[in-house]
């Protein structure tokens, strides 16, 4: 039952339950039951060969007969397979997000939490009582120095950013009155799903993307892979030492949240710098709602942020908004994009 739910009942004189608490408190069987599922490239297989029985998938995937049934059903219960006349197949929403051979596998972002997070979570109780990481930094370890250090585990972080971006870049492409501008770089850009969403929609577009130069390689079989090396570049730089590239419109994705307060309103004056006199500046993340109640994945995502590192925090559209004032911006507003994900729109 939902909070919403046990008050009515209450005022009825219905039993209440505790069911939902129950099932949050217990959530995190599901969450791993999906996460190893990503893991063992399960949607993939069953993409590939259609549809499979448990003998037949059991085997593909290399499990012990013990539990693959349970394991099966359990992701079916959970609404992430079919099954019909005893084989498996994926959903509609499995077979598109999480076949790895899609260019919409958003599955990145969960083989990451798999690897990292997952861990690091069951840590969050010291979070809370020191204000302290709990990532690798929590060891004198450097999540972002090794990544960018490691080729494979760079190309992993990428495309991590790209299933947390890709349906927030669709929406940006499609909220956005992009006939209005003529260019759009993307600051911290990753792989570039959000400049190749918005280029591939609009094809006027031109523009790219600014990030670390490790990154440059990654970005652009990206980018060519989707057919838009003609029409989006990469620029190498850092967006705390260098100045921001100039584009009609700037977008910043998942990247306010990562840092302080100074640090935030620092990005926005240097992207205010950046921009042309009636330029845009698109603030993309989980915005929290300004009554902090409804938007719970965006107040889990600022529980993520303490668990990563010693600095961030996510943020509402009012403080968003305020801060892009305090900043020069003449107007702003939020908008809804898809999920959790909503973007605050800074108008110079």
């Amino acid at each position: 039952m939902t909070n919403a739910e046990i008050a009515t009942a209450a005022e009825r004189g219905e039993p209440v339950t505790p069911d939902s608490i129950m099932q949050l408190g217990m959530a995190f069987w599901g969450s791993k039951a999906l996460l190893s599922a990503v893991e063992l490239r399960l949607f993939g297989t069953l993409s590939e060969a259609g549809s499979l029985d448990a003998e037949e998938l059991r085997e593909r995937l290399g499990l012990h007969p013990r539990s693959a049934r349970d394991f099966f059903d359990a992701l079916l219960a959970l609404g992430m397979l079919q099954r019909h006349d005893g084989k498996y197949s994926n959903t509609p929403a499995t077979d598109l997000f999480l076949d790895p051979a899609k260019p919409t596998y958003v599955g990145g972002l969960l083989e990451m939490a798999n690897a990292r997070l997952y861990q690091f979570w069951g840590s969050l109780t010291a979070g809370l009582r020191t204000g302290q990481p709990q990532s690798e930094v929590k060891t004198g370890g450097d999540f972002f120095a090794t990544v960018y250090a490691d080729p494979e585990r760079l190309a992993q972080f990428a495309s991590a950013m790209s299933g947390l971006s890709a349906s927030a870049g669709r929406a940006i492409a499609a909220k956005f009155p992009w006939h209005d501008y003529g260019s759009v770089v993307d600051i911290g850009c990753a792989q570039g799903a959000v400049p190749v969403a918005i280029a591939t929609a609009h094809e006027h577009l031109t523009g790219g993307g600014f990030d670390l130069p490790a990154l440059e390689p990654i970005f652009n079989a990206y980018v060519g892979k989707n057919g838009l090396a003609d029409r989006l570049g990469f620029i190498p730089g850092d967006f705390f030492a260098d100045p921001l590239p100039s584009a009609d419109v700037l977008i910043m994705g998942h990247i306010l949240h990562d840092w302080d307060l100074d640090q935030k309103r620092l990005l926005l004056q240097k992207a205010y710098a950046a921009l042309p006199g009636d330029g845009v500046l698109i603030v993309h993340d989980a915005i929290i709602d300004d009554d902090r109640r409804e938007n719970a994945f965006g107040l889990l995502m600022s529980l993520n942020m303490l668990i990563e590192g010693p600095y961030g925090f996510d943020y509402s559209g009012a403080d968003c908004r305020a801060w892009m004032a305090e900043t020069g911006f003449s107007e702003s507003y939020v908008q809804h994009l898809v999920g959790p994900d909503s973007m605050v729109v800074g108008i110079k």
